[in-house]
């Protein structure tokens, strides 16, 4: 590690939060209701000041940019065929909620009951609906799946296309029924996603949970405060190593340190601290303080398959963008009406389905989209077309998420593993062929859908096994590196605390022990709804 440097005394608060994300900011919230306890929030990134984070649209910009994001990127991947993927983590107040797609999703009740058939109890459907509703702010008011005075604010969206449409109708004549919510425990169905707005513009943790308690005397917030390490006593953790700006400083924590740096930073902060897997810390000259055997492993992901098929007779945002008629008639639109493309989320018709009939639930998700570009990032083609991404929800493939330098300022090395489960070989080819036969039926006819990608000649199952790895891409959605359990490679017991270590929980997605089966963002906040219960449940019985 070096000789230790001179640091600045931060302080002394009850609960020191690592990472002012989709986590972190709940937890900030729920925590600091309690005036007797005081609590000091750290973000490595910035104020969420940028417009970008705001309008809709913005996320092809706050991807990829060192403003708002880590920019990671994976190692480069055998089952992608040798390629390596941006992989895009929230650095700005909000983590990932101030740059993703804004899609409210729960995932399934067979999710969560999983969990608890794993042994972590409290964890089951019927336990974690009521932490669901409690943080929720839905459009059409509460009932018994949704909360209507919370602070997570779920909207329609303002828009619609005649192609999605026709995409819906097209799902319900191969047997995908039309479905209005997808988030009352069984998810089959396409519909249109519910997002995280309020009139058009994103609503992101730092809006509905970080600004109303930033006022209060209890709550401190630092920026740009990267955590280098732990500072451990024995077995208990007593406080946090960071820096602002350069300078090197120490909280201290009466009460508990709470990791809430997401699914890469979560369990790279532990292995810094010298707290996992034995030969990961030794390869980077690392004394082993407490062994973790668990501590990034079991990351999973979502992999996208990006079908694209070119249409005719219909409009297409790749034919709008490239007017500047179209595009001042998007802004006028957005400026008068907050609707329109700008107020889009990256995908618009969602469906869930399963990859053959014997599936007990959905296993399939689809996000489809009125636009088609090379890659993400990328101007969009100049013909027409639409993008009907599909992931696999329950992929077998696990990877690793392991620090490569004993340096906080160095990205581990993350290897999703993508594809190298002969399972999700065989699901991704399944995905290609019921896209086909959507895009096949009567209700899209008149748009004379032609398969771009992956091609109509790639017929065989080795042809689409390369041809997923060859299109395949993250759709964000990392979880599982401290994954919550009983077994040996437990991180978390299901109180979230780290297990033989006193002073420290993790709360946020990595604790998953098995990824949700769909978006991960709301799922993620409901973690810290619960956490922040047991945290002061726990404090009441020590007081």
């Amino acid at each position: 590690m070096g000789a230790e440097v001179e640091r600045q005394d931060a302080g002394t608060f009850d609960y020191v939060i690592v990472g002012a994300g989709s986590a972190g900011c709940c937890l900030a919230n729920r925590l600091s209701a309690d005036p007797e306890v005081s609590v000091l929030l750290l973000e490595a990134g910035g104020k969420d000041s940028w417009h970008w984070i705001h309008i809709p649209v913005g996320y092809l910009y706050t991807m990829n940019t060192p403003r708002t994001d880590w920019c990671f990127k994976t190692e480069a991947e055998a089952g992608l065929n040798g390629r390596a993927l941006a992989y895009p983590r929230g650095r700005v107040l909000g983590g990932s909620s101030s740059i993703n797609g804004m899609i409210y999703m729960r995932g399934q009740a067979r999710d969560y009951d999983t969990w608890r058939q794993l042994g972590n109890v409290g964890w089951s459907w019927d336990d974690v609906l009521p932490y669901f509703k409690r943080s929720e702010n839905y459009f059409d008011g509460g009932d018994d799946f949704h909360g209507g005075e919370g602070e997570w604010r779920v909207e329609q969206q303002r828009l619609s296309w005649e192609i999605l449409d026709a995409f819906r109708e097209a799902a319900a004549e191969v047997g995908i029924p039309p479905t209005e919510d997808f988030n009352r425990g069984d998810n089959e169905g396409c519909g249109y996603f519910h997002v995280n707005q309020r009139k058009g513009i994103r609503w992101s943790t730092a809006k509905g949970f970080l600004r109303p308690a930033a006022s209060r005397p209890n709550l401190k917030v630092l920026t740009h405060a990267q955590a280098e390490r732990l500072v451990m006593d024995g077995k208990r953790i007593t406080g946090i190593d960071f820096r602002v700006g350069g300078a090197p400083r120490r909280a201290t924590a009466r009460g508990e340190v709470i990791l809430a740096a997401g699914a890469v930073g979560s369990p790279q902060l532990l292995q810094l601290s010298g707290i996992g897997p034995g030969p990961v810390l030794q390869a980077q000259g690392l004394a082993v303080r407490h062994e973790l055997a668990g501590v990034g492993e079991n990351l999973q992901d979502h992999l996208q398959i990006r079908t694209i098929f070119k249409v005719r007779n219909t409009k297409t945002l790749n034919r709008q963008v490239r007017s500047l008629f179209g595009k001042a008639a998007m802004g006028l639109e957005y400026l008068l009406f907050r609707s329109g493309p700008l107020s889009m989320s990256p995908s618009q018709l969602g469906a869930f389905a399963k990859s053959d009939p014997a599936r007990e639930t959905p296993n399939l998700q689809y996000h489809v989209q009125p636009l088609s570009l090379p890659k993400f990032g990328e101007p969009l083609h100049d013909f027409p077309a639409i993008t009907a991404s599909v992931c696999n929800l329950r992929p077998e493939s696990r990877g690793t998420i392991h620090i490569r330098s004993a340096d906080f300022r160095e990205s581990p090395a993350i290897k999703p593993n993508y594809l190298t489960a002969a399972a999700d070989q065989t699901v991704a080819v399944s995905a290609i062929r019921l896209t086909r036969r959507i895009c096949a039926a009567p209700a899209l006819q008149r748009f004379q859908p032609e398969e771009f990608l992956p091609g109509a000649t790639m017929e065989s199952d080795g042809e689409l096994v390369k041809a997923a790895g060859d299109i395949g891409t993250t759709i964000f959605h990392p979880v599982g590196t401290c994954k919550m359990g009983t077994d040996a490679a437990a991180v978390v017991d299901p109180r979230l605390k780290v297990l033989g270590l006193e002073g420290l929980r993790v709360v946020d997605a990595s604790v998953m022990p098995t990824i949700t089966s769909g978006n991960t963002n709301s799922p993620t906040i409901m973690i810290a709804e619960k956490a922040a219960a047991m945290i002061r449940e726990d404090r009441r019985e020590t007081v």
